[in-house]
């Protein structure tokens, strides 16, 4: 196993450093890499993930590469503009609600992003409450001259569906789908348009498959900010599913300084190819003494759950 450790070229999510653990097996390379904050018992799913594309591999894919949009953290309008104009892609997705006083700058940074691509989407990341997300939902599909989504405005799924009967824009569910102890409950809620998933969170591309298939939404892959051997799985499970109407949220190894490979997974004119197998890491990024300790204390703690 290898521990790594890579600083972000902007906060994002509160994290200002990316680890994980790289394992390797028959099928080739995994990676667990759960955020600090979650506990054991969620880690699970992530490990159940890695373990997956190290030991089983993934299923065939349905097309050979799949659609990117651009990753906005909140930075500047200037800066955001120029992200988005460099990154090649029509879609960008522009992180909202960074803090309690965010608004007018959040309007700044979509009328900029929306001013260097063809198509915007914004995620609050579950920082409203009905009122607020209604309001600012307005806001920012008039500075978008139209939203293509809003990823997670609010926390609870009861408060995404009255969201979602209260304004014009497509809602997308994140979190209450991979960190739900049931993944299906928004779409029987009618709490959500788009279900958002994430592989490494749902535990692997097969069981995301059968998230998807079950909750009978359209659906997005984002990434769960990895290196290019866990984006590779998500890319994977992108590659796999039936149909595809949006471009998907892998495009994150831009907000890494480094990768763990020679030839990272970056998207060329908007579009990543879709793998078979994850790509072996030759690039060294060693974590400290302590954090590697960290790390394998958790894998053998996880571990054990699955």
């Amino acid at each position: 196993m290898k521990v790594y450790s890579i600083p972000l070229r902007t906060r994002f999510r509160r994290v200002d450093v990316r680890e994980g653990v790289l394992l390797s097996g028959p099928a080739g390379w995994g990676e667990f890499c759960p955020f600090p904050e979650y506990d054991d018992r969620e880690s699970a799913a992530w490990w159940a993930a890695a373990v997956e594309a190290a030991e089983v591999g993934w299923p065939e894919p349905v097309r050979e590469r799949v659609p990117v949009n651009c990753i906005i953290p909140a930075v500047s309008p200037e800066r955001a503009h120029e992200l988005a104009a460099a990154s090649g892609c029509g879609t960008a997705k522009v992180k909202v609600a960074d803090h309690p006083d965010s608004a007018a700058e959040d309007v700044a940074r979509v009328e900029a992003v929306r001013d260097a691509v063809a198509r915007v989407r914004v995620d609050a990341n579950a920082a409203w409450d009905v009122d607020t997300a209604v309001r600012r939902i307005r806001e920012l599909d008039r500075a978008a001259r139209g939203l293509e989504y809003v990823e997670q405005p609010c926390r609870a799924v009861e408060e995404l569906a009255a969201v979602r009967r209260r304004v014009d824009v497509r809602i997308a569910a994140d979190e209450s789908i991979r960190r739900a102890e049931d993944p299906l409950r928004v779409a029987v809620a009618g709490a959500a348009d788009v279900a958002v998933l994430k592989c490494a969170p749902l535990g692997g591309v097969r069981r995301a498959l059968a998230v998807a298939e079950a909750c009978g939404l359209p659906c997005v892959v984002s990434s769960a900010l990895e290196t290019s051997v866990g984006l590779a799985a998500e890319i994977a499970l992108a590659g796999a599913l039936p149909s595809l109407d949006f471009a998907c949220g892998v495009g994150t190894l831009a907000l890494l300084t480094g990768d763990v490979v020679p030839e990272p997974l970056r998207p060329v004119d908007g579009f990543v190819p879709v793998l078979r197998t994850a790509p072996a890491p030759t690039v060294d990024w060693p974590a400290a003494d302590d954090r590697t300790t960290w790390w394998l204390d958790r894998v053998a703690r996880v571990s054990a759950l699955h």
